[in-house]
């Protein structure tokens, strides 16, 4: 190879051109079989070169996706969340990267928003499954159309200081490009989202755009979930002194007008306020009526105040019965897909609830959520429920029972692991369960651990950090694989909406001793519409509204309640 190498250098010091005998030198080193040896090295050297800097490039183009993709953060929780979720998957890697691409959820979520503003928007898909099933393409298409409605007709608005001139003067004009429905902030926070999610789908149904009440904490909780405009009434909106004081005896209210005949043809007021809470009258109902909706139609701006869940009722009135169809042909999916694209929580909110599932949920085998509401005068906690709560569990095989003769678990092989997350105003429900299972092994061998992120005492509605705590919960409960609720409970209904849970209900104890069964499994994840109207529109006579359609069923947990389930 020596002699290989200094007969090359002697060739490259004497070029061909200059040398006469260059061909005669050609010739010899042919006939020696040099030349052989010499393409083959030069091909050998190219090779390596060219791996070399497909290596260098390869390396510059890697670093650059790493960057790319996982840009540096002041936000602990963005860089902790997907190191989390790596570890805590369980599909495989082309699961893994399905899920990381799929942010948007199907096209449900917009684009393009600053995601720094609002981690937990395309954040959320790294904890939850998924959705339970997919959006239609028309709810979709709906939901553009109506981003770009709120986008034209939005606070601040050209069209947005028209029409509130027209409500401040009192005068309107029916050539208005923008109708709107002002959610009022009322109530408690399961309540507060579950009508707000009512609010939204009626302004889909109408063409309206929606418009939330801050009230005291909605900024504190909320990420806005509209591009390029924001769904809060702005501070200098005309009725905002007004909102709280609306009741069924305003002159604006639909109800007494319709009681006191004040509706006429000729004459459209320029706001209606719509009382839809839970007590409303006869008169206030009539709402759920195509008739009503024809007038109602014409006013360009409604004030809504409820506390219900009342989705199931729009599904029974003809005139939106087409376009209900259309936009959710799975019926008992609507607060799942309403719930996901509508409501994110604040990164205050998304930090409670990244760190504490990372602390005690992430590394399991399976998660189990207990959420407990008792409607007591008494703080608790009670025996009997403590009593239905275990009867519940260990009867559905959602927890398994414990070995009260053993101290040692004597199993082998790697056992089974369970977090259990428990939501209450009390401790004393989570301080039993996990003693159970300090105390004793489960005859199962698996591993139990039982938590609770907090204990408040009493429902404390218009306290900020009570209520960031309170959504946090929800969210975390809505992250489990099992979910068991209270009856009656909104709290509860808001989890099991977000996570698309079909949850075990714990029957409503009555005189204080647990009930049996102690549970039943929900029909669907829906929630409940706890005061539903019992009236036929064209016959003017009381009817059994859950016997109508096949879609729309009484509640589990409340009998004259109402509810969707599936086709």
């Amino acid at each position: 190879m020596n002699l290989v190498m200094k007969r090359i250098i002697a060739m490259r010091n004497h070029p061909r051109a200059e040398n006469d005998d260059g061909n005669n030198k050609f010739s010899d080193l042919k006939s020696t079989g040099i030349v052989t040896d010499n393409c083959a090295t030069l091909t050998l050297m190219r090779l390596m070169g060219f791996f070399v800097i497909s290596f260098m490039l390869f390396s510059v183009f890697f670093s650059l996706s790493v960057v790319l993709r996982d840009p540096p953060s002041d936000a602990a929780i963005s860089s902790t969340t997907t190191m989390s979720f790596q570890q805590g998957f369980d599909g495989d890697a082309f699961d893994y990267v399905e899920v990381l691409n799929d942010k948007l959820l199907g096209g449900l979520l917009a684009d393009g928003f600053d995601e720094k503003s609002c981690l937990s928007r395309y954040q959320s898909v790294m904890f939850h499954k998924g959705l339970s099933g997919k959006p239609s393409a028309y709810l979709i298409s709906k939901l553009k159309n109506y981003e770009a409605r709120h986008k034209q007709c939005g606070p601040y608005t050209e069209s947005y200081n028209k029409t509130v001139n027209e409500l401040g003067s009192g005068q309107f004009s029916n050539f208005s490009d923008c109708k709107y429905v002002v959610w009022i902030s009322f109530s408690g926070l399961g309540n507060r989202i579950l009508t707000l999610a009512s609010a939204f789908l009626y302004a889909l149904l109408t063409d309206r755009v929606l418009l939330v009440d801050p009230g005291v904490d909605m900024t504190d909780l909320f990420c806005e979930p509209f591009p390029d405009a924001t769904w809060f009434v702005p501070p200098d909106f005309p009725l905002n002194s007004q909102l709280n004081n609306f009741n069924q005896d305003s002159n604006q209210c639909h109800g007494k007008m319709l009681k006191t005949k004040s509706i006429t043809n000729s004459t459209v007021p320029s706001f209606v306020y719509l009382h839809l809470a839970h007590d409303y009258d006869d008169h206030d109902k009539l709402f759920f009526c195509d008739e009503e909706q024809h007038f109602l139609q014409k006013v360009p701006w409604l004030i809504m105040k409820t506390d219900n869940y009342f989705i199931p009722s729009l599904f029974l009135m003809p005139s939106f019965e087409q376009e209900l169809n259309d936009l959710f042909p799975k019926k008992d999916k609507v607060f799942h897909f309403l719930g996901r694209y509508l409501f994110h929580p604040t990164n205050n909110v998304w930090g409670l609830v990244v760190r504490y599932y990372n602390a005690y949920l992430a590394k399991v085998d399976e998660r189990v959520g207990i959420q407990i509401r008792v409607f007591d005068t008494e703080p608790g906690p009670f025996q009997h429920v403590l009593d239905q709560i275990l009867a519940c569990t260990l009867k559905e095989n959602i927890l398994p029972d414990v070995n009260r003769g053993e101290n040692i678990d004597s199993s082998s092989g790697t056992p089974k692991s369970k977090a259990v997350l428990m939501t209450s105003l009390s401790s004393g429900y989570f301080e039993n369960v996990r003693d159970v299972y300090w105390e004793y092994p489960t005859v199962t061998g698996e591993v139990i651990g039982i938590y609770q992120p907090s204990h408040e005492g009493y429902q404390q509605t218009q306290k900020q950090i009570h209520n960031q705590k309170a959504w946090a919960e929800m969210y975390l409960l809505s992250l489990t694989d099992v979910l068991v609720t209270s009856s009656w409970s909104t709290f509860g209904y808001v989890a099991q909406g977000l996570g698309g849970l079909k949850p075990w209900i714990l029957y409503k104890p009555e005189n204080r001793t647990a009930p049996n069964p102690p549970c039943r499994r929900a029909m669907s994840m829906e929630p409940c519409f706890h005061a539903p109207p019992f009236y036929d529109c064209k016959a003017k006579r009381g009817i059994d509204t859950g016997e109508l359609v096949p879609h729309v069923r009484h509640c589990e947990d409340m009998s004259w309640g109402l509810k969707l389930v599936a086709n």
